[in-house]
């Protein structure tokens, strides 16, 4: 699967932890090509111009990508060349070359000190990243290729670079009752949005094993989320989900919709939504008029394959404003065509959906499962 942005690591691992990445190529040769100019002008233009002054400015270059101890002898070296261009045209004692020298020397002390502050500043940064991380692949935890009776695939891709985990959210777990799953998008962003994923996920991976049917599990998620409110607080918050629980040996799949995007069903060459009796999003349950969610069944055989997604997927607007057409894109790359797996459809649509938008402007999660056996 293409790496996405997310993805790009921000440290190496070592023995004793991390280290920062190492800075751009370019970067790293851009001094000693400097140097090389410097002295390229030196030969060319002779004695018209005192080039090896354009020496002062190697330290404060080398500080962009270097440690302090490189810094420190590129300018020693620095004042040497000097020096020794000075020495070359006689004009090693004269003022202006060692004012020169003496401003090199002050260049690379602040360069070294700059260095320095630099590198402590990546490792603290490195540090929080790789905290951060942990905690984030805790809260969102990779969906394995095999869950009990289902081949599995996902995809979580964030909005903003650099971050893991925003308002939307997914799990699969294998209990006594069948696999059951959950993705959903959560009201809001930033960090409050992942306080509330992390409620939803926490309280969703206890009653997935504990709930007798899929509509208590609902009730779990509806009073966690009602919790959650109340403690930020926040009346207007709430969270559009779809959960979806597997009987392989029905081979039927039983939904609940709570105000989220239909799943799509490929089967037998074919793509459609499957739509069922919507519910209200969790945390707005007290509204409605009757008991519970309305749980809705289909049946799911090998060589089916259920697709989950977030709004953040067909939403995504390309450049004329017109929504990502997902049940189109799958009928023009699956229908009529074999049985796909689940990670043929993850991995087609994190490759296609680039290709109609440049920007996300929201999060995006989806999760693919198709049934590996009958029983």
């Amino acid at each position: 699967m293409r790496r996405t942005r997310s993805e790009v690591p921000l440290a190496v691992a070592m023995e004793d932890g991390f280290r920062p990445a190492a800075p751009p190529a370019w970067m790293r040769w851009l001094p000693f090509a400097y140097v090389a100019l410097v002295l390229l002008l030196e030969v060319t233009l002779q004695e018209e111009w005192a080039v090896s002054f354009f020496l002062i400015a190697l330290p404060a270059i080398a500080a962009y990508a270097f440690g302090p101890v490189v810094v420190a002898a590129l300018t020693v070296f620095a004042i040497l060349l000097e020096g020794a261009l000075a020495a070359v045209s006689h004009h090693l004692g004269e003022n202006h070359h060692v004012t020169a020298d003496i401003a090199t020397a002050v260049v690379g002390i602040l360069s070294t000190a700059l260095a320095a502050h630099r590198s402590r500043q990546e490792r603290s940064l490195v540090h929080a990243n790789s905290v951060a991380e942990a905690l984030m692949r805790a809260l969102l935890r990779p969906v394995p290729h095999q869950v009990g009776h289902v081949l599995a695939a996902s995809l979580y891709r964030p909005s903003e670079a650099g971050t893991m985990v925003g308002g939307d959210l997914l799990d699969i777990r294998a209990t006594r009752a069948g696999e059951r799953a959950i993705v959903g998008d959560v009201r809001g962003k930033g960090l409050p949005a992942v306080r509330t994923v992390a409620a939803i996920l926490g309280s969703f991976r206890e009653a997935a094993y504990e709930a007798e049917d899929l509509p208590a599990v609902a009730a779990r998620l509806e009073r966690r989320l009602a919790r959650e409110a109340e403690e930020i607080p926040d009346e207007e918050l709430f969270a559009t989900a779809v959960l979806i629980e597997y009987d392989s040996l029905a081979h039927r799949v039983t939904v609940t919709n709570h105000g989220h995007v239909e799943p799509v069903l490929i089967s037998c060459g074919e793509v459609r939504m499957l739509e069922g009796p919507p519910a209200l999003p969790l945390g707005l349950g007290g509204l409605a008029a009757e008991d519970g969610p309305v749980v809705w069944s289909h049946r799911l055989t090998r060589g089916d394959v259920l697709l989950l997604v977030t709004d953040g997927l067909v939403e995504a607007r390309d450049t004329s404003g017109d929504f990502y057409p997902l049940v189109d894109r799958l009928r023009h790359r699956f229908e009529g065509r074999a049985a796909p797996g689940p990670a043929e459809v993850v991995n087609f649509l994190n490759t296609d959906l680039p290709r109609h938008t440049r920007n996300l402007h929201d999060d995006i999660a989806m999760l693919a499962i198709a049934p590996h056996s009958q029983i």
